[in-house]
């Protein structure tokens, strides 16, 4: 079959040679062909088999997400809207994780109720539900597996939690206190300004006093046993534990006590260091990465770089970032395989993926192709499990 004719289909199977590509290795980026068999890496050079020209386009690890909120979006495509359809929320979230190169998910679904009277538990488990459903009836094209996002502060998080903790493809729990001064929202003020913004709630001030105390009371009241439990959890079941927004050396020294290897979203370079002194793994969102910054007045994750304290970037609120950012990374640093480290090997070790987020023979062949074009890189061409998508 000639190249003409193999370009057009949607997917092959057996022996793939994919010649003439920039293979983007773990130490380096080497010019010639990879071939696949089987769903699999088979090796590095051309070992015969069905042909696909890469044209000089750069073949890389599919990549792996450890923290999407995505599928809340189409959930809740606006304030006030809820999808009818779980399934149809599951597919158009699965092809748009796909479209922007993401061939390994883990969906981070906030657990707590918010004071929604149980709306919001509702949604929860539906998507769950959903997932889990699109999965088994072979729908989905990305691999999903879960993150949950554990609201220490909120009442509503605990019987949630113990609803679906046992569920088998939860890989991640991380570990979140967003009662308003401290961590991420250590500036009241910032914090007020936030909502204002994203919920329209307006106090005066004598209003937000009230607020800011029923938090705070929420807080001493919850967060101690809530957190017992989520680290408990996660220990007795191997499940993989993050902290989120950690902001002080204080809560970096509580999370490292707790067990925690991850630290998501550190807010100050002093919290990434220490996380960094201490054992811990520093995640850091590719939007804040492809902005030029937080959009909260954190740290930067391009600082973190600079500083050598950056492992990991996730898609937090734009997929299609991802991919982005490690091309920024790559142009700042120097050193493209460590940039593409950041959104393959080093999330897929972290989730306990020891079958993929590298090239290399024995691997998933879960791949992208991909083409610079002016300064943007763009997917061309998408394998999961040697499955062909694009």
């Amino acid at each position: 079959m000639d190249d003409r004719v193999a370009r057009g289909h949607a997917e092959l199977d057996g022996d793939v040679c994919l010649a003439n590509a920039r293979v983007v290795l773990r130490d380096e980026v080497v010019t010639g062909d990879l071939h696949l068999r089987d769903g699999q890496i088979a090796a590095l050079g051309s070992a015969g088999g069905t042909r696909l020209d890469m044209d000089g386009d750069y073949l890389i690890p599919g990549l792996v997400d450890l923290h999407t909120d995505n599928i809340e979006h189409h959930f809740h495509p606006r304030p006030g809207v809820r999808w009818p359809s779980a399934i149809g929320a599951v597919m158009a979230h699965d092809w748009q994780m796909l479209g922007s190169g993401i061939t390994t998910v883990l969906d981070s679904l906030s657990i707590g109720d918010y004071d929604t009277g149980g709306a919001r538990t509702a949604m929860l488990n539906a998507a769950i539900g959903g997932i889990d459903a699109a999965r088994a009836a072979g729908l989905l094209k990305a691999e999903h597996f879960f993150h949950f996002r554990c609201e220490l502060s909120d009442p509503g998080l605990l019987p949630i939690l113990r609803s679906h903790v046992d569920n088998p493809h939860l890989r991640l729990l991380s570990l979140m206190d967003h009662t308003p001064g401290q961590r991420q929202w250590h500036d009241i003020a910032l914090y007020r300004a936030f909502r204002r913004k994203k919920n329209n709630q307006v106090w005066t001030d004598s209003e937000f006093a009230i607020y800011l105390a029923e938090r705070q009371a929420d807080q001493a009241t919850h967060v101690p046993e809530a957190r017992a439990y989520v680290v408990g959890a996660a220990r007795g079941r191997g499940i993989h534990l993050a902290s989120h927004d950690d902001t002080s050396l204080a809560d970096v020294d509580q999370s490292a006590a707790d067990g925690i290897g991850l630290a998501e979203f550190p807010t100050t370079l002093a919290a990434a260091r220490r996380a960094r002194e201490l054992g811990q793994r520093v995640a850091m969102g590719s939007p804040n990465v492809v902005l030029g910054g937080s959009h909260s007045g954190n740290v930067g994750a391009l600082d973190l770089a600079r500083a050598g304290l950056l492992d990991v970037l996730t898609s937090d609120y734009v997929p299609a970032s991802l991919l982005q950012a490690a091309f920024i990374l790559a142009e700042v640093s120097g050193d493209l395989p460590g940039a593409i480290g950041t959104v393959t090997a080093a999330p897929a070790a972290i989730a306990g993926l020891g079958d993929r987020g590298r090239i290399a023979p024995g691997l998933r062949a879960d791949l992208l192709r991909v083409r610079v074009v002016d300064g943007m890189p763009v997917v061309r061409g998408i394998w999961v499990g040697g499955r062909r998508y694009l």
